[in-house]
């Protein structure tokens, strides 16, 4: 049998390949930069095809790079899942979740039953935190938190990096006549989730007038964002991760392809006190699988 290429060779070009940038795999993996480039280097030479382009300083996978680096991916998904299978067993007691509203209802409510597919002994609790970034709820176990990633004396992993970009149904845009230019904007509704931030943000980088940013109607609750986006309401600052399913299923377009790269992120954080617990330690594995399942069908 051909020998198999080393494990953190393929996870870094899985990685990369996911990411696109040799620094953003490095700071998944813990790694330096120049330790990702001489795995891929490794890799290349070991396999015998090839499959990076130099391009400037930067490098890219070649078209062959792109399929190995798919191969690798489910391969890596399916070691992930026999592992949450035979450490499903025995696995008991009872966990907590915290999770922000959209998140939860958007995407952790259609894979939940999955968690408890491979962790069927084990109850699960859901609650929603008042403020996306709030970690202080003493009777939860895990918290799954949109933030900065600064909870001193917490147990902090990214989970997923968050692009904002308008969205709205394609029955309000054809009613409207289509978007054209970022400055058509203003023949619709903003939604706004709190406060005008996102849409001023987004207004700015698209070079449109920032005062008009504070029409529209304001939500306290991204569902009720969502709810109103999909009846054709107007059009709001969607988090293209927690919507992709809609956009998948075409109840949303994103009428231009200006996005904001959001400060803030998606975070696994848990306790010292409570990492350790069975429950937690099964949940946090689940998630990671199933989030790596979520981007290679992306």
């Amino acid at each position: 049998m051909q020998r198999i290429p080393s494990t953190q060779a393929l996870r870094a070009l899985e990685s990369f390949a996911r990411h696109g940038t040799v620094w953003k795999a490095a700071d998944e993996l813990n790694l330096t930069r120049s330790a990702i480039s001489h795995q891929l280097r490794l890799l290349e030479r070991e396999l015998g095809f090839q499959i990076l382009n130099r391009v400037g300083t930067r490098i890219e996978l070649t078209e062959q790079g792109l399929g190995y680096a798919a191969d690798i991916r489910h391969a890596l998904n399916s070691i992930a899942g026999s592992a949450a299978r035979h450490a499903s067993r025995g696995v008991s007691g009872s966990i907590t979740v915290s999770c922000p509203p959209g998140f939860a209802s958007n995407w952790l409510c259609s894979y939940i039953s999955h968690f408890r597919d491979a962790y069927p002994d084990v109850r699960i609790s859901i609650v929603t935190p008042r403020r996306l970034d709030d970690i202080s709820n003493p009777d939860v176990d895990v918290f799954i938190a949109f933030g900065t990633g600064n909870w001193p004396s917490m147990q902090v992993e990214l989970i997923v990096e968050v692009e904002f970009a308008p969205l709205c149904s394609p029955i309000l845009l054809n009613k409207i006549g289509g978007l054209n230019d970022p400055n058509d904007i203003k023949k619709m509704c903003l939604l706004h989730l709190t406060d005008y931030e996102d849409w001023e943000t987004w207004l700015a980088l698209a070079g449109v007038d920032q005062s008009y940013a504070s029409t529209g109607i304001i939500f306290s609750d991204m569902n009720l964002v969502f709810a109103a986006t999909l009846s054709g309401q107007g059009v709001a600052v969607g988090d293209r991760f927690t919507c992709r399913h809609a956009m998948k299923s075409g109840q949303l377009v994103q009428p231009f392809d200006i996005s904001i790269n959001s400060s803030r992120s998606y975070y696994l954080v848990t306790s010292e006190a409570k990492a350790d617990n069975q429950a937690v330690v099964a949940f946090s594995s689940w998630l990671r699988s199933e989030m790596l399942k979520n981007d290679a069908d992306a």
